[in-house]
């Protein structure tokens, strides 16, 4: 997972984030990335649930029934 993050910077360094968005989306293809501007917590919900997800970090089976 790619984390572009200071988004809310991208008007004062002249930066457009659709461009930017498209530029990733063509050279990563079908990887993940996601803006963020994690000061203000933005996008850190989708950063968060990705590394549970293919972090190893979400309990399964035996593990999650013991764990509850």
């Amino acid at each position: 997972f790619l984390v572009i993050n200071k988004s809310d910077l991208a008007p004062y360094v002249n930066v457009n984030l659709d461009v930017m968005e498209s530029d990733a989306g063509r050279m990563r293809g079908k990887r993940p990335f996601g803006f963020t501007d994690l000061s203000r917590g933005k996008g850190l919900q989708e950063v968060i649930d990705f590394i549970i997800e293919h972090g190893g970090l979400r309990a399964s089976g035996a593990a999650a029934s013991t764990a509850a």
